[in-house]
């Protein structure tokens, strides 16, 4: 379904239907083409202190059709992002998963035959959260070998059993234990409310756990260094991986985060250094937001600046990405 409409629409951000930057809806993904495929988990049973993050991706649509229906421009380097990939459809949006409340089991498979699917279609799946309990659904879907890269404050290392292991704190203890994650790097840990048991348990299951000083002081290239180069890499981004006053709408926001500039080169580096199979953004939390919407806006950016960047280094040789 075309969503920018008839040539010669304004299309101002408070018009229209919000898919994600003005993507084209595909409603059966059986009959995708696109290279980018959006989808929303609006779940946020795995949060410990305050509810909702399930209207984050719903928030993230809205704030996207801000910028312009061909893709954002940087003024400071004269460069355009996702013209062509918007005009040519390689980019859509898929809607949401389908939540079934007090079942996270049951909203998690969903989740994970959502991924299967659009990875058989060929396309980067781009997760729009909900809470951070959602990236282990959406990681354990991948069956080839990958490195994932978690972009946080917080380690979301904590202890599960059969009967809790869907909450936000504990998926990446989950990833890290999947046979084909060869290694799992944290980038930005910085919260007072660590628990010490979880920190020196990812240290020793092999995790690559980089904290705030050691990233300004060494610079992103060191941070994912261990990780060879080209590698297919899952890539999740917690919204509280930013400093906490550009975060309001995160119920968890800390702290002596990156500035939005400092997260531009992360991601430079992390996109020209790897084959980027499948990433989200989470915890992006609109009823604790400022009026603006400024927390919703900043995640539209960074997913946009992220496949933006994507695209550009396929622009420039890189090999296009291959259904497995």
């Amino acid at each position: 379904m075309n969503m920018l409409g008839e040539d010669g629409r304004l299309n101002r951000g408070y018009v229209g239907i919000p898919t994600f930057l003005r993507s084209n809806y595909c409603a059966d993904i059986d009959a995708l083409d696109a290279r980018y495929a959006v989808f929303g988990v609006p779940y946020d049973e795995g949060s410990p202190f305050l509810p909702g993050s399930r209207f984050g991706p719903r928030a993230i649509r809205e704030h996207s059709l801000r910028f312009s229906p061909d893709g954002i421009f940087d003024p400071a380097t004269e460069t355009s992002f996702l013209t062509e990939v918007i005009r040519q459809g390689k980019l859509v949006d898929i809607g949401d998963i389908d939540i079934v409340p007090s079942s996270p089991s049951r909203t998690f498979a969903g989740l994970t035959d959502t991924v299967k699917k659009l990875r058989r279609r060929g396309a980067i799946p781009v997760m729009l959260g909900g809470d951070h309990a959602v990236s282990f659904p959406a990681v354990r879907a991948f069956e080839e070998d990958i490195y994932v890269i978690q972009l946080d404050s917080h380690i979301d290392y904590g202890k599960y059993d059969d009967e809790f292991r869907y909450g936000n704190g504990q998926g990446f203890r989950q990833i890290n234990e999947l046979r084909n994650v060869k290694g799992l790097t944290q980038i930005g840990i910085r919260s007072y409310r660590t628990n010490p048991a979880d920190f020196h348990k990812a240290k020793a299951d092999g995790s690559r756990i980089v904290t705030m000083p050691e990233l300004r002081e060494r610079g992103p290239t060191a941070a994912v260094s261990q990780i060879p180069e080209g590698a297919s890499v899952y890539l999740s981004i917690d919204i509280d991986a930013y400093d906490g006053p550009m975060v309001p709408g995160c119920v968890s926001a800390e702290p002596d985060g990156p500035s939005f500039a400092e997260m531009r080169s992360i991601l430079e580096v992390i996109t020209d250094s790897f084959h980027i199979v499948g990433c989200d953004l989470v915890e992006v939390n609109p009823p604790l937001d400022v009026k603006t919407g400024a927390t919703s806006y900043l995640a539209a950016l960074t997913i946009a600046l992220l496949l933006g960047l994507i695209d550009k280094k396929d622009a420039h040789g890189a090999q296009p990405f291959a259904a497995p």
